[in-house]
């Protein structure tokens, strides 16, 4: 099998546009039942939150891989200066069911994360402003600077930059913004980013709100401003009046979303929402669901993790290692 780990990820190349095309695609066939996916298990013990979750998964289509993800989340961690989320992905060829590949590191789940979100943003911007694609009328906010907030903000910058007006970041362990630059820093990759203590200094302000934390107390207190996409990435992070009002809901699968106390079971709980009152990320992707929205409707994304992007964005970088010599083959 071939084995991959963060340094030959980073020499493949974080390509934003392919990477987005994968999920695309991946999402069109799990649209179309091309794919299975168990409900994911949660492995408890000990201290109760920590999760070591595994996410086993085939995605048909063009892609048509097979396999699983592990991956332990330890919140804990941050405390002891090591990393919340440890991950291994292992490939299967779907024929045989031979391994193919192993992908250790945590650092191929970060890039499902965002780039499932970068499809999300594609499609709500396409559905606000169509014609006027190169408008800079983003304006950004992320909250979390880990590994997800950081790849969050490169995805965005990569795909979106021609259409951000400004990007705010805010962590409550401090934000160093060269730890989001890559290697080659220019002058101009400072321009339109504020660091801040509070989110609550820019939340009213921004359109994109992207939550990427890793506790578990609910903070957000405040409805976000009109015409407002959350992309609620930690789900863990809204407090029932902040989202309570909100009617155009989006979810991955709401069966995996509706537990574990995400902000979705919270409105299923609290506010009585169910499963046909909310979209798909398939209606969005496949339908333009979002098509009929005004832009002063705010919308409310929240994935929990679909293996099936997982064994997607993996096969990727399998595909990827192979063609260019970068990975060690294990015998």
């Amino acid at each position: 099998m071939l084995y991959l780990g963060e340094k030959e990820l980073r020499a493949i190349g974080f390509h934003w546009r392919e990477l987005l095309g994968v999920i695309g695609e991946a999402a069109g066939m799990i649209d179309q039942g091309e794919y299975a996916q168990p409900l994911k298990p949660y492995l408890r013990y000990g201290n109760p939150d920590n999760r070591i979750i595994a996410m086993p998964a085939y995605i048909g289509g063009g892609i048509h891989a097979a396999g699983i993800k592990w991956i332990a989340s330890f919140p804990g961690n941050l405390t002891a200066g090591l990393p919340r989320a440890h991950s291994v992905t292992v490939l299967n060829d779907a024929n045989t069911g031979k391994p193919s590949a192993i992908l250790n590191t945590a650092m191929a789940s970060a890039i499902r994360t965002a780039a499932v979100s970068s499809l999300m943003l594609d499609r709500w911007l396409a559905s606000r402003s169509p014609e006027q694609p190169d408008q800079r009328n983003l304006r950004i906010g992320i909250i979390g600077w880990g590994p997800i907030g950081r790849i969050h903000f490169e995805m965005c910058r990569s795909l979106f930059g021609k259409q951000i007006d400004h990007i705010y970041l805010t962590d409550i362990r401090g934000v160093n913004i060269e730890d989001g630059l890559g290697q080659e820093r220019r002058k101009e990759d400072y321009d339109r980013v504020t660091v801040t203590e509070h989110w609550q200094s820019w939340y009213p302000h921004c359109n994109v709100v992207i939550t990427c934390t890793a506790g578990s107390a609910r903070y957000i207190d405040t409805p976000p401003a009109p015409g407002t996409l959350l992309l609620d990435v930690s789900l863990r992070d809204y407090q029932l009046e902040a989202i309570r009002a909100i009617r155009s809901i989006v979810v991955d699968d709401w069966t995996e979303v509706c537990r574990e106390n995400t902000d979705i079971e919270l409105l299923h709980r609290e506010a009585g929402l169910q499963a046909e009152d909310v979209m798909t990320l398939g209606d969005v992707s496949c339908r333009d669901a979002l098509a009929g929205l005004t832009d002063e409707e705010t919308v409310l994304f929240c994935p929990m993790g679909m293996a099936a992007f997982d064994v997607a964005i993996a096969h990727w970088f399998f595909k990827q290692g192979e063609k260019f010599g970068i990975g060690t083959w294990l015998d």
